[in-house]
């Protein structure tokens, strides 16, 4: 594998490893598609925070943006029409959003131990398929460069020739597109790339005695932790441990979310 272009500070907060006990819980095998996202606002009549504010966060030619008309009915905004792709994920949703969305539909959000338990298993990969990258078994930058994305500024060329095609529009699939090759050990699809997701938790630092890179520390117990990578991230960002911060507010057109819910009792989790 090639070397990545972030330093070791970018990934700090992987650190230390560290045990997890995780009761046993279900996991939505897919991320929540615009579908099933539509029966929600159909039988209730919720609107997103995207939805009330008028305006959602694009990534544009040069860097992001807020997009007056973008939300999940149309993520890359006016003109671009979720109703066209039933089967990809949902994307513009806030994490209030997405947990309204849960509690209707009798679930809620995994955490983000269980995230990453479903993303990996009992062992420790990389990637939810083993140990060695493979571009056609996620869906993200590199899946759809000419060859691999070792820095930004290949990652630009990648990304301006992906707005000359698409504009703001959201380069997401149909959900489970790549199984059953990329998923999980556990049978989870999309567990790296096509889009980042939501978990219950707050993001917080795995040693909170520890000096971390000054960004994570600002970060920490205010914002919730969001797992699995997009379809616009290179192959590091799309590891089972990756973690991302997001405030709870937030929502762009490569954020959804997948649902969990706990295992009957006498279940075991592994």
């Amino acid at each position: 594998m090639s070397q990545q272009h972030y330093g070791r500070s970018w990934f700090e907060d992987e650190s230390p490893q560290h045990t997890v006990t995780v009761p046993a819980f279900h996991l939505d095998r897919n991320p929540v598609t615009n579908k099933e996202f539509a029966r929600f606002t159909a039988a209730t009549g919720y609107r997103t925070a995207a939805e009330i504010r008028g305006t959602g966060a694009v990534y544009g030619g040069d860097y992001w943006q807020m997009l007056p008309g973008a939300n999940w009915h149309h993520p890359g905004g006016p003109g671009d029409d979720a109703d066209s792709r039933p089967d990809h994920p949902v994307v513009h949703v806030d994490h209030h959003d997405a947990t309204a969305y849960a509690r209707w539909a009798g679930k809620r959000l995994p955490t983000e131990a269980e995230w990453e338990y479903a993303a990996h298993g009992t062992g420790w990969r990389p990637w939810p398929w083993g140990t060695t990258w493979d571009a056609t078994r996620a869906l993200c930058a590199e899946s759809r460069a000419d060859g691999q994305l070792d820095g930004l500024t290949n990652w630009r060329r990648y990304w301006n020739d992906h707005f000359a095609q698409h504009g703001t529009r959201p380069g997401t699939e149909p959900v489970g597109t790549r199984s059953p090759f990329g998923d999980s050990p556990l049978g989870a699809s999309d567990m790296a790339g096509n889009v980042s997701q939501w978990t219950s938790s707050a993001y917080e630092l795995y040693d909170p005695a520890r000096t971390y890179d000054r960004m994570y520390h600002a970060a920490a117990g205010r914002y919730m932790a969001v797992r699995g990578g997009g379809w616009m991230h290179l192959r590091f960002q799309v590891r089972t441990t990756e973690r991302f911060a997001a405030a709870p507010d937030y929502s762009n057109h490569a954020l959804g979310f997948r649902c969990a819910r706990a295992a009957p009792q006498g279940t075991s989790a592994g």
